[in-house]
């Protein structure tokens, strides 16, 4: 159990009510509805009565009226007004010969703003009184447990591909820095942070007690020395950890840290551990 999913456990529910039933999703939907509906007859009644407002006014000539009536609905919906209209929004105030008109706010743009009203109930509906959406944390929570499923499947499939026969050594950097850590957890206790040797060998000269090869190093990891106190790490790490940290102790070769061990065992030459890998 990860971090976020503690946090999400944690977490109390503050929704009004739940979802539970098809019955409950019904009535909710329903609700929904009706909200949405009585917010769009508010914002259509105001609208109708702002425009029968204007419309009517007593200044107004039916001259006026007759030519707002046949205004385009481009002209309605942007609330542009015809150059020989200007003289009606004119502000009584003038400042240095300079006449400023009195130009309402776009219907287009007062559609918007009802828009993200209507948004932005709907979202609190969803997200916070039925409690159907996934809020971040929740978002967060699932995606890192699908990572974790693909990541599992991912070593799966990897690690059940090697074995001893099969394994080689790998060089990239990730995998490597992989096996630097499983060394420093499992292996530094026994053969030094760097590999110089404590209780067991020196693993950065040329010299090995069980062999040298890619091969070799994995054998020994895996099923462990029992007669010289080296456990077999194959129930504990998978065979693609294994390979990972066999590999980085092979690229310690020749990195001659300081208080390295006396060599013990055979020497194996490059040109051996090539034919047995």
């Amino acid at each position: 159990m990860n971090f976020s999913t503690i946090l999400l456990l944690a977490e109390p529910d503050t929704r009004w009510f739940r979802i539970d039933t098809g019955e409950d999703l019904f009535l909710a939907v329903i609700l929904s509805i009706l909200l949405m509906t009585g917010l769009l007859l508010l914002v259509l009644t105001v609208n109708l009565y702002l425009t029968v407002k204007q419309t009517l006014t007593p200044a107004d000539t039916p001259e006026a009226i007759s030519v707002k009536e046949k205004m385009s609905f481009w002209q309605r919906f942007t609330g542009l007004k015809p150059l020989h209209q200007e003289k009606d929004l004119m502000m009584e105030h003038q400042y240095d010969g300079i006449e400023e008109l009195d130009n309402p706010t776009p219907p287009w743009f007062m559609y918007l703003f009802y828009g993200t009203i209507a948004i932005g109930v709907v979202y609190l509906v969803f997200y916070h009184v039925i409690g159907n959406g996934d809020v971040m944390v929740q978002e967060y929570t699932q995606e890192v447990a699908i990572a974790e499923k693909q990541r599992e499947a991912y070593i799966a499939k990897v690690a059940g591909s090697i074995n001893e026969n099969t394994v080689t050594m790998v060089k990239d950097g990730p995998a490597l820095e992989a096996g630097k850590t499983v060394f420093e957890q499992y292996c530094a206790a026994c053969h030094g942070q760097n590999g110089e040797g404590k209780i067991g060998p020196n693993l950065t000269d040329e010299y090995w007690l069980h062999g040298g090869s890619i091969k070799a190093v994995y054998h020994t990891i895996t099923e462990g020395v029992p007669d010289k106190g080296m456990v077999a790490w194959k129930n504990q790490l998978n065979p693609l950890q294994v390979q990972q940290v066999a590999s980085y102790i092979l690229s310690l070769q020749g990195s001659k840290p300081a208080n390295a061990k006396e060599p013990q065992g055979d020497k194996v030459t490059p040109e051996a551990v090539a034919m047995n890998n």
